[in-house]
């Protein structure tokens, strides 16, 4: 039994989650573009007045630390270095898409396609996508196979994905699956899945149970682009 509280700021949406032993976790969640750093913190607050907890009395506390809204992931960071380093609570970090991945295997679009392995795609700006292959593996967390990538979106590898969930699948059409003969049918393609609390607690409890908690002291963003503002030229040799 775990008392983890779940942080999301990496999109446009503000999104905490408390999950206390084994009750439902308790869930704010709200579109807020810039206005995140407005409610997070009175969020958290009424979340632990409501449970008549207190934040020391937590096991960890978890964040999503990106790829995302540069802004937004360093928000939420932020606050979770302060609000760790003053309750002496370690953290756990979670990935955006391996959240976005603990969410889409609970859908039930996702279920009755029966896909085995699926990957995750979403609009990284200026031109690119950020994407991660998945499988499923029974009553576990989807396993992520490598890393989470940066390219052009005609450079996603799609060969052996039964499903494909993202934002980038609208933002991008057909220019996404150049890597195959055809698309995926509209019952393997998840076009509304965005990154959550409640994700990023799902991620966070396994990784408790695995005992991968650390140091907030360690605690950072992950950046999957090193560099923000590439020139024209840049960007076409990047893409080959």
């Amino acid at each position: 039994m775990t008392r983890i509280l779940a942080i999301d700021t990496s999109s446009a949406w503000c999104s905490v989650a408390l999950s206390l032993d084994d009750e439902s976790p308790l869930v704010r969640h709200r579109q807020v573009s810039a206005g995140a750093s407005q409610l997070l913190l009175p969020w958290v607050e009424e979340l632990l007045n409501e449970t008549a907890s207190k934040l020391s009395s937590l096991d960890a506390i978890a964040v999503d630390i990106g790829p995302g809204a540069f802004t937004g992931v360093r928000l939420g960071v932020a606050v979770v270095q302060g609000l760790a380093t003053a309750a002496k609570l370690p953290v756990l970090p979670v990935a955006s898409l391996d959240a976005m991945a603990n969410q889409l295997v609970l859908e039930p679009g996702f279920i009755s396609s029966s896909a085995q392995s699926f990957a995750i795609a979403v609009d990284a700006r200026m031109g690119e996508v950020y994407w991660a292959k998945y499988r499923t593996v029974h009553n576990q967390v989807p396993q992520r196979l490598g890393d989470i990538h940066l390219s052009s979106p005609e450079l996603v590898e799609l060969g052996n994905i039964e499903y494909l969930a993202g934002n980038a699948i609208l933002e991008f059409g057909d220019r996404l699956f150049a890597s195959i003969k055809s698309p995926p049918p509209a019952s393997h393609l998840g076009l509304d899945i965005r990154v959550n609390a409640q994700g990023v607690l799902a991620c966070a409890q396994d990784m408790w149970r695995k005992g991968l908690q650390q140091d907030v002291h360690l605690l950072e963003p992950l950046y999957v682009r090193n560099k923000v503002a590439l020139t024209s030229v840049e960007r076409s040799q990047q893409h080959g």
